[in-house]
């Protein structure tokens, strides 16, 4: 078992889908070296950017973000992704299991709109993001411009 369904993970994912908290990423990481035991890493309030600087470039982590954009003067949206991450430096066999163990993380982090696969920080880029994000939510109210 992954626990990916833990008490604080879940605590965590409702944090950053809640309007009323400053919460906006959290970030899942292994217990060990081995094995596929998934912790809460962190929180925090500061988005892609700080989250960005959390990740370990020998690891696999798991990162679920709100992002909010405006599509006019008027109007704000906030949509979520999840992140894959797969750092340059990652040992060959947790490589090898991300597709089954991202799944249970996918079941428990299951309200997104895009999922991004990053082995690289530029890979995070916030205006590429946001491109996605609109195109996944269907009305594009900028004509397709980022």
């Amino acid at each position: 078992m992954s626990n990916a369904d833990s008490p604080d993970i879940l605590s965590a994912y409702d944090d950053v889908r809640s309007d009323k908290s400053p919460t906006n990423w959290l970030l899942i990481s292994y217990a060990a070296p081995t094995g596929s035991q998934l912790t809460l890493a962190k929180t925090g309030t500061g988005g892609l950017a700080e989250l960005q600087a959390e990740l370990d470039d020998s690891q696999v982590q798991y990162a679920y973000v709100r992002v909010e954009y405006a599509n006019d003067a008027e109007s704000r949206r906030v949509k979520f992704a999840l992140i894959i991450w797969i750092g340059a430096g990652t040992k060959v066999m947790r490589k090898a299991r991300v597709g089954f163990e991202s799944g249970a993380v996918k079941k428990v982090l299951a309200h997104h709109s895009i999922q991004v696969d990053a082995g690289e920080k530029r890979d995070l880029d916030e205006d590429e993001i946001v491109k996605r994000l609109r195109k996944a939510g269907g009305a594009d109210y900028n004509g397709g411009r980022g």
